[in-house]
């Protein structure tokens, strides 16, 4: 079952049509301090692409938490995946203390910030700043061809409030469709 038919199924749900690339799982996961980390938060996983990446570069005894609101993609994602540092959550992102149920050390999301309400955004942005041990990261993209609407201006604005460092990336022109990463940084 691809991504593109559970958002057909389920849009409301389901925020991507396509998988991302292997390459924007790259850029989510470099330099946000996986390889030291004890506990990572994953905010829709959808199909994995960002999971494995994140898998990738988890020490052996370290732990990820991924939190999926779709009940097919979240038991898809549990049985694919093998991996004894991997729990998977089918649950809201606005959970996040209650699924993680310790601080994090960083957190990886796929969510489609710009078409969820703002309360929404807002109280899983406050459950992610909450979550976050001093000095924690949290990275999130965007598509480029909507970085100037009302809803991404927003969002970076959010981010900017909550974190004490915000960084954006190089564009990812090998997604469909191009995209560039948020990364922002609590105050250690």
């Amino acid at each position: 079952m691809s991504i593109t038919t559970e958002f057909l199924r389920r849009p409301l749900m389901t925020g991507a049509v396509a998988a991302s690339s292997r390459r924007l799982a790259y850029e989510m996961t470099e330099g946000i301090g996986l390889e030291q980390a004890r506990t990572v938060a994953e905010l829709g996983p959808g199909t994995g692409v960002f999971t494995d990446a994140i898998l990738a570069r988890l020490a052996p005894g370290a732990r990820l938490v991924a939190v999926e609101l779709n009940p097919v993609l979240a038991a898809r994602l549990a049985a694919a995946r093998r991996d004894t540092r991997l729990t998977v959550v089918q649950g809201s992102a606005a959970d996040l203390a209650a699924a993680v149920g310790e601080p994090v050390d960083a957190v990886v999301s796929g969510l489609p910030w710009t078409v969820m309400p703002r309360d929404r955004r807002g109280h899983i942005l406050d459950a992610v700043a909450e979550a976050l041990a001093p000095g924690g990261r949290f990275t999130t993209f965007a598509y480029l061809h909507a970085a100037r609407t009302p809803p991404a201006r927003d969002l970076t604005s959010e981010l900017a409030r909550r974190f004490d460092r915000l960084e954006r990336s190089r564009t990812v022109w090998a997604n469909l469709p191009p995209a560039f990463v948020h990364r922002a940084t609590r105050r250690p």
